[in-house]
This record gives structure tokens, C-alpha cells and sequence, in this order.
């Protein structure tokens, strides 16, 4: 009975969901004792998912086990999580390792497992790789584009407003804000304060420039391109049954011609 509980997907849903309820509740200030229960409960949860591990091992074999994705995904994210149990065994009063206990920021991965369960997350997943791979390129041309625009910033500004533009790292941060049209207009504002006019519209201008470039074309052509290529597999199921189709209208008309001939 034991067994088909740790097998049984629904339960194992039910816990991930519990413990993540768990976990959500442990961000708020609780009083020390509370804050125990809730330590013992989340490693508890751990536990449950080693136990369910080795079963699934035990009873698919390793090999069998381990030629599931998910279920690499899941002993993974288990992994990551058993530092957490540290904190049932070492206490900073005992010996001094608390920086063992930081690894139980690990825990927080096993909120991941819930995507498994995710309906049709198989092809969520085939589909944004179709669309990683279809704008690779793309990508590399805006990192590209959004790297010299940030050069060219930086030999501009660096001296008028170091706090975006003090070198090319952090002026490729600001460049990217800009993009994104994040403080596409506070950045210029705050370099323009005491400039005169001229240099004010100036300054404006060339980042009303990276914006329509960067920010509504490029972000848009990616995101086009990526969105295009994920839904591309239901375009190729309709051209497929489109051709089948085609295919029979074509015996059928061959048919009919034979007859006529007869």
C-alpha cells in the first residue's frame, strides 16, 4: 500500500502543493517556536520526496528510472533540496556551521516539480525550444545591436552621467532598461536637468531613436519570430491534413476520369 501511495501521482501532487503552501507561509515573521513546526513540516516534505525517489528506483531500476526526463528533472530538484535537512542534526549552539544551514534556500526548487503536472507542458516545452532555436539569431543581432549602441552611450555620456554610463557594462544595463522601455525617459530627464536646450532636445532625440529601434522593433521582431515559430507545429498539422486532402479530391477526380473513359 505504502508503495503505490509514493507511486500515485495525484498524492505527490498533493504534497507539492502542500509544501509549497509550507514554504510561502515560512517568508512571513512567525515567533521562533512557529517557525520550528514549520521547519520540521518542510523537512518532513523533503523526506516524503527522497522516499518517493528511491521507490521509483527501486521499483524501475536505475536505468529504467532515470530514461524518464522528469524524472531526472525531479531527482535533481531533490537533490538540491536534502542540504535543508542540515538543520535536523546541526544547530549553531552545538558547533559553528551555519553556513550549511544556508543551503536550505535549496528547498524553494522543489516548487518547480509542480510543472510536470502541467497540462500538455510536453509540448509547452517542445515549442519553446522549436522557438529558441528559430530565433537564435535574431537574438544574437539584438545582443549585438544593443552591445554597440551601449559603447556608443557610454563615450557619450560617461562623463555627463556616470551613474548610467560610467562604463560599458553598466551602460549596456541602461541601454537594455531602454529596450525594454524601462526609464526610457526618466534616464535622458535626469541627464538634461542643467543642460541647455539644444543638447536637452538632442539628448532626447537619441533616445527616442534606441527606443523605436531597439525597444518597439527589435523587441517586437523577436518576439514575433519566437511566438511564430511556437505555434508553427499546429500550422504544419493543418498543411498535413490540408495535403492529405488534396491527395484524395486527386484519386477521386482520377476516378471519376477512368469512368468517363469506360
Amino acid at each position: 500500500m505504502g508503495k503505490k501511495l509514493f507511486l500515485n501521482e495525484r498524492f505527490i501532487l498533493l504534497i507539492i502543493l502542500l509544501n509549497s503552501a509550507i514554504i510561502f507561509i515560512e517568508g512571513f515573521n512567525f515567533h521562533i517556536t512557529d517557525r520550528l513546526w514549520l521547519d520540521l513540516l518542510d523537512n518532513g516534505f523533503t523526506i516524503i520526496f527522497l522516499v518517493e525517489l528511491l521507490v521509483k528506483i527501486r521499483e524501475y531500476g536505475a536505468k529504467g528510472y532515470f530514461k524518464s526526463n522528469w524524472n531526472i528533472f525531479d531527482f535533481t530538484l531533490v537533490m538540491l533540496a536534502l542540504p535543508s535537512l542540515s538543520s535536523l542534526f546541526v544547530t549553531a549552539q552545538i558547533i559553528d556551521l551555519d553556513f550549511l544551514l544556508a543551503f536550505r534556500t535549496m528547498r524553494i526548487f522543489k516548487f518547480f516539480r509542480f510543472i510536470r503536472f502541467v497540462p500538455k507542458i510536453d509540448k509547452i516545452i517542445s515549442g519553446v525550444m522549436r522557438a529558441s532555436k528559430a530565433s537564435v539569431l535574431i537574438i544574437i543581432a539584438f545582443f549585438i545591436f544593443n552591445f554597440t549602441i551601449s559603447i556608443i552611450s557610454c563615450f557619450l555620456f560617461r562623463d555627463i552621467s556616470p551613474e548610467y554610463f560610467s562604463n560599458p557594462l553598466i551602460s549596456f544595463y541602461s541601454i537594455f532598461k531602454v529596450f525594454t522601455i524601462e526609464g526610457w525617459y526618466e534616464i535622458p530627464d535626469e541627464m538634461t536637468q542643467d543642460s541647455s536646450p539644444l543638447l536637452a532636445f538632442l539628448v532626447r532625440l537619441y533616445f527616442i531613436i534606441i527606443l523605436f529601434v531597439g525597444g518597439i522593433f527589435g523587441l517586437s521582431l523577436v518576439n514575433s519570430i519566437f511566438v511564430d515559430a511556437m505555434v508553427s507545429e499546429n500550422n504544419v498539422d493543418l498543411e498535413n491534413e490540408v495535403r492529405v486532402l488534396n491527395a484524395k479530391i486527386d484519386r477521386l477526380l482520377e476516378m471519376r476520369d477512368e469512368e468517363l473513359v469506360k
